[in-house]
């Protein structure tokens, strides 16, 4: 059985598959973030408040999106420093 570091290239960007599903999960956290500010704004107007929940709609896109995109780059970093332990205890160089 041949050794699986061997066959990857050395390189600290995440695999294509974890990336693809941070960004679907920054998307999905904007979109629900923009439902909920235009529900928030939707509720509390009484008239035509289409500027104020175009604004609610779009800060709370943005200020979610934004939260999704800390997050995954966090679990991003995380799963990437727990793959190198991984790697090094497999080589025999881990810390006692």
């Amino acid at each position: 059985m041949s050794d699986p570091t061997a066959q990857r290239p050395l390189s600290a960007i995440p695999p294509v598959t974890a990336r693809v599903i941070a960004f679907s999960a920054i998307l999905l956290g904007g979109l629900a973030g923009g439902l909920i500010g235009f529900a928030l704004v939707d509720i509390q107007c009484d008239d035509d408040c289409s500027l104020g929940k175009g604004l609610g709609l779009l800060i709370g896109a943005v200020v979610c999106a934004i939260g999704m995109a800390v997050v995954s780059v966090l679990a991003l970093r995380a799963m990437g420093e727990w793959r190198e332990i991984s790697d090094r205890e497999r080589a025999g160089h881990a810390p006692r």
